[in-house]
């Protein structure tokens, strides 16, 4: 891939998916700025910035110049009716790839900064007894976040769920050793969605075969959308595949004829 179009509460935090998206860093790329966005009042009116960003450098980044995209993203969090928002600042290295040592990164670093991270933003949105642990197995961190108030930190659909998640990948790795998967969970939530999800992706291509008609699902987060692929891979009567853009992207369940 070597173009993308993002969306984003900012036209900065649009360019900051894009990058994470393909991979590569701000002065690989051209950004063409399609809507500035608006942020509304109190959550009336608001539209989402939307940025069309193309690799100009076709070059493989190496381990060291990810690392430099990572700590190049600092987010940062507005809350204001529980929209989260980030910026992104562009930091240019004084030091060429070849004689770049990677010191004081570490892993405790990391996950510690994460989690007083996550922490600061519950208290930010009213959330005082929260409590967060965390999981590693291998590049895989989990944080697990309980709180009696637990519906505010899932959101709709769990959409502010996944920004936090987003957002810990960001704050994560800019201090890590290696690179890190993050998953932010709060109680049991990710099981029982992937559970409904996956209930849901037998239903609809059940009805796309009984109906011959496509099936067009509601937006969802790309690994929800991969939740719905693997729990259809293995029927051969239907195919699935994801149409528009992040993050209104959706998948569609079709009949093979």
């Amino acid at each position: 891939m070597t173009r993308t179009t993002r969306r984003g509460t900012t036209v900065e935090l649009a360019i900051s998916s894009a990058l994470t998206a393909l991979g590569v860093t701000r002065d690989e790329v051209e950004v063409e700025v399609i809507n500035q966005g608006r942020k509304g009042f109190l959550g009336f009116g608001a539209k989402e910035a939307e940025v069309t960003v193309t690799i100009v450098n076709f070059e493989e980044p190496s381990v060291t110049e990810k690392i430099s995209m990572l700590e190049e993203a600092e987010p940062v969090m507005e809350l204001q009716s529980f929209e989260i928002e980030g910026s992104v600042e562009s930091v240019e290295s004084p030091v060429e790839k070849e004689e770049v040592q990677v010191e004081g990164l570490s892993d405790e670093t990391a996950i510690e900064e994460t989690e007083h991270y996550l922490k600061m933003i519950a208290i930010g949105m009213g959330i005082d007894d929260i409590q967060i642990s965390h999981e590693i197995k291998g590049k895989y961190v989990t944080f697990q976040m309980e709180s009696a108030k637990a519906a505010l930190l899932i959101g709709k659909r769990g959409q502010t769920l996944n920004a936090l998640q987003q957002l810990s990948q960001l704050v994560t790795n800019k201090s890590a050793s290696q690179f890190k998967v993050v998953r932010v969970d709060v109680g049991d939530y990710r099981e029982r969605r992937e559970q409904s999800l996956e209930q849901l992706a037998e239903r609809m291509a059940d009805k796309a075969v009984r109906t011959g008609k496509k099936i067009q699902l509601e937006p969802m987060a790309s690994y929800e959308r991969k939740v719905i692929h693997n729990a259809l891979s293995r029927r051969l009567d239907i195919e699935t595949y994801s149409e528009g853009s992040d993050p209104f992207r959706y998948l569609v369940i079709e009949a093979v004829r």
